[in-house]
């Protein structure tokens, strides 16, 4: 079968793949109880070529409940009538799920507040603090 790079050095050949033809839940009509129109996709992570462990993190965040205790991602497609469209959609979901595992997250760089901004808070402080002083009324009266 066919082999997707996700990213420079990661690959996912599809014979890793094993598909499940099952039946559809909800409504359907006469068809729904003798057609297994729906896919279930599970793919073993462990047999990814070239997965590193940040990428593994980012996977178990992103698969969430669809991944399972022993590393397997489990996805189900039951959307078209058609077993062929739901098995391109569940191929296509979980190409996009590793796609976006592979994509490391953008680094965050630190920004400096600006000397001005700094200074228009000290100052907004500063006068907010004297309202508040004048509030007391003068200092050696007793109520």
């Amino acid at each position: 079968m066919a082999r997707h790079v996700l990213a420079p050095g990661l690959v996912l050949d599809e014979d890793d793949l094993e598909f499940a033809d099952i039946r559809a839940s909800g409504p359907g009509g006469q068809n729904v109880n003798k057609v297994a129109s729906a896919i279930q996709l599970r793919l073993p992570v462990a047999r990814l070529i070239g997965a590193d462990a940040g990428f593994r993190a980012r996977l178990a965040r992103l698969a969430g409940r669809r991944l399972t205790a022993d590393g397997t991602i489990v996805l189900k497609a039951q959307v078209h009538r058609s077993q062929l469209r739901n098995r391109e959609d569940a191929l296509e979901r979980l190409l996009g799920l590793l796609r976006a595992a592979a994509r490391p997250p953008k680094a965050r760089r630190e920004t400096r507040v600006p000397k001005g901004q700094r200074r228009v808070r000290r100052e907004s402080k500063r006068r907010r603090g004297t309202v508040k002083r004048l509030r007391n009324g003068p200092a050696g009266e007793d109520s």
